[in-house]
């Protein structure tokens, strides 16, 4: 795989969000009783992706379409727990301040992880440019 200015669009906001996701998780003012294991697994979780998503392992590669929409779903999934757990219960429901402590990692990792959302649509893989038919995102 040729790597375009997409591609690197790709790995640059998936680094972004994945460091914000470890550095949160070791944030010891976020988590004084010691690293959170959702923030590390979901950190880890988006390195695993982008992994998938360009190395050259032939499993991944013949799957390439599944990674790249399950890519997709994964940053759906943490846009919509962060919104669950962070906006409606610690801000609307608590009445924490949005722009406190959490924001500095959140705010940032959701306009990446918007941009890689984006970014993972247009990327149409290959074989849809050459007429084999794929199944609609």
């Amino acid at each position: 795989m040729k790597l375009t200015g997409k591609h690197i669009g790709i790995i640059i906001l998936t680094l972004i969000t994945a460091f914000a996701h470890l550095a949160a998780a070791l944030d010891k003012q976020l988590f004084p009783e010691g690293p959170d294991p959702l923030f590390i697994l979901n950190g880890l979780g988006y390195l695993g992706l982008l992994g998938a998503y360009f190395l050259p392992i032939p499993f991944f590669q013949q799957k390439h379409e599944w990674v790249r929409r399950g890519f997709i779903l994964f940053a759906i999934i943490t846009i919509a727990a962060w919104i669950f757990i962070w906006v409606i219960q610690y801000v609307i429901i608590q009445g924490v301040p949005f722009f406190s402590r959490d924001s500095i990692y959140g705010v940032p990792a959701k306009i990446a992880e918007l941009l890689l959302i984006w970014l993972l649509i247009t990327d149409k893989p290959e074989r849809a440019m050459q007429g084999t038919p794929q199944m609609p995102l």
